[in-house]
Parts: structure tokens; sequence; C-alpha cells
């Protein structure tokens, strides 16, 4: 069997398998139960300065 084949026939099965099995158990660390205490500081990220805006470099001096 030449490696090409075999490569193939690794990843058309156990790769599969594999990368399946940490896609699930990413989705279930991500939605576990005391999760959305640790995910609400980073979820508000974009909406923190949404009555001012941040000033781009230009206003403070800078070259922006």
């Amino acid at each position: 069997m030449e490696t090409y084949s075999l490569l193939r026939e690794f990843a058309d099965s156990w790769m599969l398998l594999t990368l399946f099995v940490f896609f699930v158990g990413v989705i279930l660390w991500v939605f576990r139960p005391g999760a959305s205490k640790i995910y609400e500081n980073p979820a508000g990220i974009p909406f923190r300065h949404e009555d001012s805006p941040a000033q781009s470099r230009r206003d403070n001096g800078g070259e922006g």
C-alpha cells in the first residue's frame, strides 16, 4: 500500500472521528453549566464604549 492511500484511509476514518469528537468536546466545554459567568465579560467587549466611542490615534496626536 502506498503512502498516499494509507494516509487517505487514515484521514477518512480515524482522523474524521477524532476531529468530530474534539468539536463536540469544545461545544460541550463552552456550553457547560457555570461557563456563562466566564464569558460575560469578553462578550461585552464590542459594546463597552457604545455611548462614547474610543478616540482614534489622530485625535490623540498619533499618526493613525
